[in-house]
């Protein structure tokens, strides 16, 4: 591999003009294809097989055009102290803002409180519901203004008025900010990692473009395989990350070729098929992480998995070929400032903070990896209490409207108001359709935990009825949850003798079918990750002790950002400094999301790292001094890859969005374990404890393992030793060879 990939490299640096446009128009075609292809489907979030969604699709079936699309909103009154939403001057005004809602524009219904007994026990609350023709993401201004100039009518009259509902998107910051401002300090890590504006720059040039055609594919395939509009956040973060880090290590071996004599088309070649196959296989394994997303049986997951893969690939076709051919362009201007005024071949020569620091482990390698290994095990303990859940309006800023009006609904009505279970009852099968669904209501409304039932309403036939039980605890409960389990568990003697069958739904109850499922399949989807990445690695490295050491301290660096994550956004250590306000269960799929998107990058620090290492073994040193050449050379482009990928993930700490900033945290804490304690500390401890013994593998399994080259050990058979003659020539006609 390593000689097929130099002499790709060789080939984009000379043919670089017919490669960048060959890249161009490629962007430029499906860029065309995506402008003219349908708008991308609504976001249709499903999970088969769980109870939840067949009772949702059962209402479907049955209620033919019920389950409205469009937008929806909650008007939501309260009384000053002392006062009543039934007084005469309230009631009026509450009615007055009423009819103008339902008089604006683009409104299919608004109900009257009064009409629809939605006034609290203690008449201190009342609510109006509103629902829309459209849905959310194409509500006009003029609706959203009629909405917001009938509350704040009502607020004048002396009523605090709240908007609950999916109308009035939150205008707070999403984190685009912090994102700007992560990608600034990414640009700075680059500036001063390789002292070149021009060499900080192509991995970013080359990110974005990898970013951009991946995004407009995604745009342009989005009808036929029904891509959403959210299909792209996981490509868009995965693709810009891998984009980055692909490009920063082939023009960091470059450089490292160009110091050691080499010219600019040989330098480029050798730089594509040493580090070049480094990328491949560190891109081959976030592959198998973002396809293993299917594992979880979430068809939205799958698609971003898949789409994000997609992503990761044309990063590393971008850093293969692209990268090369743009470096033909600015040969010198990618190397240091210093090199190109005196031309000194100052890398692998002197030690540098890489080399000491490895020197330091393998004289302290038993203490080193017991505090690696301890430290990361303590930070992992509050793990063990992880609650999934699906956070709602109740984890939004209390600046925001919709949180007050969550709040205010839960003090009104109690706290399960929020999330009311929804009951589908199939009477087909019932003598007496109505008198089975009685029977069905009255046993559930007296079950411990439910504080009311509504009246059920049925279908067209006559068949098919849906009710809602309110619970006595919020809808992210544990109390809550063991609610639904108990309905669930007492199904047979509910059932009893009506010959009707009932299942649960409602977004409570399918938020936590989707954290169990997602439980359920966080073990196979490691096995299935860590097993074939193990697999893979046994291929790069032939050695049975680097992929186990590489899946066990990936495994580490996971389990502390989810103890960190818990230990936060759970028990509220430190959340007011985040500005969480509200704390509670982790979102279901961020286990998920962290393991995908952490194992890709932790083998992208562990291929480059250990194969720079093993190239110097391959090539003669002991291991020793191999593990100090491998850190040498490495350990400085490690840590810039892993600051900014540091600085681009804690952008979005800044977002308003509990959610959001639970995932922006995990990301960045999760690569700061992985790259610091694991890689830089973990890794080399245990090698150099090893000694030879790290390269160990069973004769039977060498016969049958295919022979990869990624450190390059045939191209050094393609070449003499010392620098060619001809360092300078590409360059310019003057200046002279060092």
């Amino acid at each position: 591999m390593a000689v097929y990939l130099y002499k790709l490299g060789r080939l984009a640096s000379r043919r670089r003009w017919y490669v960048t446009l060959l890249w161009a128009v490629i962007v430029a075609a499906i860029g065309f294809a995506a402008a003219k292809a349908p708008a991308a489907p609504e976001t249709e979030f499903s999970t088969p097989g769980v109870e939840s969604q067949k009772a949702f699709d059962l209402m479907e079936e049955r209620f033919p055009g019920a389950q409205a699309d469009g937008a929806s909103a909650r008007l939501v009154f309260v009384a000053p102290d002392g006062q009543k939403v039934t007084a005469a001057g309230h009631r009026a005004a509450i009615d007055k803002a009423v009819a103008k809602v339902a008089d604006g524009p683009e409104v299919a219904s608004a109900v009257n409180p009064f009409q629809a007994r939605a006034v609290s026990q203690d008449a201190s609350t009342a609510y109006a519901s509103i629902t829309y023709t459209v849905g959310a993401a194409d509500l006009s201004d003029a609706a959203k203004d009629t909405l917001v100039d009938a509350a704040q009518q009502v607020r004048s009259d002396g009523l605090t008025v709240e908007i609950g509902g999916t109308a009035l998107a939150s205008e707070g910051s999403s984190g685009e900010v912090g994102e700007v401002i992560g990608v600034m300090v990414a640009a700075v890590v680059l500036l001063v990692t390789f002292g070149s504006l021009v060499a900080a720059g192509l991995p970013l040039l080359t990110a974005i473009v990898g970013v951009a055609l991946s995004m407009v594919t995604i745009t342009a395939l989005a009808d036929a395989f029904g891509l959403s509009s959210t299909t792209g956040t996981l490509a868009t973060m995965l693709g810009l990350a891998c984009g980055i880090d692909y490009g920063l290590f082939v023009v960091s071996r470059y450089r490292e070729e160009r110091a050691n004599g080499h010219d600019p088309e040989e330098a480029t070649g050798l730089a594509v098929g040493t580090a070049g196959s480094a990328v491949v296989f560190a891109g081959l394994t976030v592959v198998i992480a973002l396809a293993g997303l299917s594992v979880v049986g979430i068809p939205m997951l799958t698609k971003m998995g898949l789409s994000a893969a997609g992503a990761v690939v044309v990063a590393v076709l971008v850093a293969l070929t692209l990268v090369p051919a743009l470096i033909g362009f600015w040969p010198r201007a990618v190397l240091s400032r210093r090199y190109r005024l005196t031309g000194r071949r100052i890398q692998g020569v002197a030690g540098n903070r890489g080399s000491r620091w490895a020197e330091f482990v393998q004289r302290h390698p038993f203490p080193v990896r017991l505090a690696a290994v301890v430290g990361l095990v303590v930070l992992a303990i509050p793990a063990l209490s992880l609650q999934l859940g699906m956070p709602g309006a109740e984890a939004k800023s209390t600046s925001t409207t919709e949180r007050r009006a969550y709040d205010d609904l839960a003090q009104g009505f109690g706290p399960g108001f929020n999330g009311p279970l929804t009951v589908v009852v199939d009477a087909r099968g019932a003598e007496n359709p109505q008198s089975a669904v009685r029977t069905i209501e009255q046993r559930i409304r007296t079950t411990p935990g439910v504080v009311s039932v509504s009246a059920a309403r049925f279908n067209g036939a006559g068949e098919t009825a849906v009710f809602s039980a309110v619970s006595a605890n919020a809808p992210t409960s544990e109390k809550t949850e063991n609610l639904v389990h108990t309905i669930r568990d007492q199904r047979p003697e509910t059932e009893a003798g009506t010959g009707a069958t009932f299942k649960v739904t409602g977004t409570t109850a399918l938020n936590i079918d989707v954290a169990e499922k997602v439980r359920g399949a966080l073990i196979p989807y490691l096995v299935v990750v860590v097993g074939l990445a193990i697999l893979l690695l046994l291929v790069v490295f032939r050695s049975v002790v680097i992929p186990l050491k590489a899946a066990f301290g990936f495994l580490l660096s996971v389990l502390a950002a989810l103890g960190c994550i818990v230990a936060v956004f759970q028990w509220g250590w430190g959340a007011s400094l985040l500005g969480v306000e509200t704390t509670g269960p982790i979102m279901s799929l961020t286990p998920i999301f962290l393991v995908g998107i952490v194992f890709g990058l932790a083998m992208d620090y562990e291929v480059f790292l250990v194969s720079r290492i093993r190239e110097a073994y391959v090539q003669g040193q002991a291991p020793g001094p191999a593990i100090t050449t491998g850190f040498r050379y490495s350990a400085r482009i490690v840590v810039a890859a892993a600051l900014i990928m540091i600085s681009v993930f804690a952008g979005f700490i800044t977002a308003d969005e509990s959610m959001v900033k639970m995932i922006g945290f995990g990301l960045a804490v999760a690569v700061l374990f992985d790259a610091f304690v694991v890689r830089l500390a973990f890794v080399p401890a245990v090698l150099a404890l090893l000694g030879d013994k790290v390269s160990w593998l069973p004769r039977w399994l060498d016969r049958i393992l295919p022979h990869v080259d990624v450190e390059g050990e045939a191209l050094s058979r393609l070449h003499t030793a010392g620098p060619p003659a001809h360092e300078e020539k590409a360059d310019t006609g003057t200046h002279a060879s060092t």
